[in-house]
């Protein structure tokens, strides 16, 4: 049992539209559980509600500018290197087909190394900043002008955010317990 229960109908008319007002636009799966936790605290909500849409809507103007690809590679990873097999799974499932990562790379996220066969060099310059960031919270000297030949300032910016936003929802993932939704992708196993 999660430690905080996600909200379940029957729905008041403002959690019917606090839950609705997640998820994407003719959804075919039920709404997520970390959305209906997230229900539970009203402003927490608002507050982050804005930041996920930013990472996630395609929008030229008032969206990330990071390529779908690289972004399901960030988050991924850092949803992998957390242990939150809630979130990757959900990601995975969701996204991993639809921005042409294939099924040795997605295994990568979770079990593979920087050197993984199944990265090319840009990939692997993703996966190093995940990394870093999760082991020492800082990007290296010698990484960032690589990051920087690739990403613009902004890009760079937005990939930093990102890596941080789902290190943010893997804590609560993980702290509240949330069970996994019974459609998403499980980590790789042996």
């Amino acid at each position: 049992m999660p430690r905080i229960e996600p909200l379940s109908p029957p729905y008041t008319p403002d959690q019917e539209a606090r839950v609705g007002a997640l998820m994407p636009k003719g959804a075919t799966v039920p709404p997520l559980a970390i959305f209906r936790t997230f229900a539970r605290h009203p402003a927490l909500q608002d507050a982050i509600t804005s930041l996920g849409r930013f990472n996630l809507v395609p929008d030229a103007e008032k969206g990330a500018s990071l390529a779908p690809r690289d972004r399901e590679i960030v988050i991924d990873r850092v949803c992998a290197r957390c242990g939150c097999e809630y979130q990757w799974g959900v990601h995975v499932a969701s996204f991993a087909r639809e921005v042409g990562l294939t099924a040795a790379q997605v295994i990568a996220t979770a079990r593979g190394g920087i050197d993984d066969p199944a990265w090319s060099e840009r990939d692997r310059l993703l996966i190093r900043l995940v990394d870093e960031l999760h082991d020492s919270a800082c990007i290296s000297d010698g990484l960032w002008p690589a990051l920087a030949a690739q990403w613009s300032e902004k890009q760079l910016m937005e990939l930093l955010v990102l890596a941080g936003w789902y290190h943010a929802a893997a804590y609560l993932a993980n702290g509240v317990g949330l069970e996994l939704e019974p459609w998403a992708a499980r980590f790789p196993r042996d």
